[in-house]
């Protein structure tokens, strides 16, 4: 367990999981990760003859903060000048061939690289699998949650079975949400604000995608970006700009400041998502989102 703990002003990872050396099990609980300018929590790649052995496993990501003060520049990282990353090789948790990993409660500010193309502030890849995603806030980085991306390598399919649910994320211009080669994977509940989005990517369904899962899910801005062929269950979903029914957009405060019959007990009840960001319990009438509403009324009724 690393916790309680500011790491800072690191050129390269700021907290690296060595899977070649066998780590297991570990947690970054409370700690601040500042100005890290390549990854903050880096997973790296596992050589394929020691996968069973060295795939890292149970790792837990909780109650951090993740904030960069600019976008990453040349100066930042000397060596991130390719012309395949232009000084963009910068996010917040990469992670390849994880399993069973809980990516929680977590706050991820200014991520973003010098072009705006940063990685994720949560980027899972390289056949992870069983891993969930819950009740972060995403704050003005390049990318949100990245499960996979267009590069295969040696893995057909980057995710397998990951949960990303009851997330709110603000203003990211290449992905809010990404699935990008997975397999049943499931994107539920999630609040997404960016009404003035460039590329229309809230989220983004893009390749081959079976099983997936996306539901419920509340975008302030242009409608879920489908760039795939593969057929996969989409419901509940709703698309419609709310910058003023948010308590405050420009903290990444997502809950909503009113009731709203449209959102409020219009989704369609899906059984991984019990709770909301909140974890207050969700009844047999959700709300679409990561927000469940709480009136005095509503209230009364789940007293019952």
């Amino acid at each position: 367990t690393v916790a309680d703990l500011t790491i800072q002003n690191v050129r390269h990872n700021g907290l690296k999981i060595n899977s070649n050396l066998k780590a297991h099990r570990v947690t970054a609980y409370n700690c601040v990760f500042h100005n890290i300018w390549q990854r903050a929590v880096k997973g790296p790649f596992v050589p394929p003859e020691k996968e069973n052995e060295l795939n890292p496993r149970h790792c837990r990501i909780q109650y951090c903060l993740f904030y960069n003060d600019r976008p990453k520049q040349y100066a930042d990282d000397p060596a991130d000048t390719s012309q395949n990353f232009r000084g963009n090789y910068v996010g917040g948790i990469d992670a390849m061939q994880c399993r069973g990993w809980t990516i929680s409660d977590n706050v991820f500010v200014g991520i973003r690289g010098r072009s705006g193309e940063a990685r994720g502030a949560v980027f899972l890849w390289q056949d992870s699998r069983d891993c969930i995603v819950e009740r972060n806030v995403i704050l003005h980085c390049d990318s949100g949650i990245c499960l996979g991306n267009s590069h295969r390598s040696r893995f057909p399919i980057h995710a397998v079975n990951c949960i990303v649910r009851n997330n709110f994320i603000v203003g990211a211009e290449e992905n809010g949400i990404l699935a990008d080669y997975t397999k049943d994977c499931q994107i539920l509940h999630n609040t997404i604000h960016h009404p003035v989005s460039r590329l229309r990517r809230l989220i983004r369904i893009v390749h081959d995608n079976p099983g997936l899962i996306v539901a419920n899910n509340l975008l302030s801005g242009p409608e879920m970006r489908i760039e795939t062929g593969t057929k996969f269950q989409n419901f509940g979903n709703m698309s419609r700009i709310l910058t003023d029914a948010f308590q405050d957009v420009s903290q990444g405060n997502l809950h909503l400041n009113r009731k709203i019959p449209e959102i409020v007990d219009s989704a369609i009840p899906v059984l991984l998502v019990t709770s909301d960001f909140d974890r207050r319990p969700r009844d047999s009438k959700p709300d679409i989102g990561a927000d469940e509403w709480q009136d005095e009324e509503r209230l009364k009724r789940k007293d019952r």
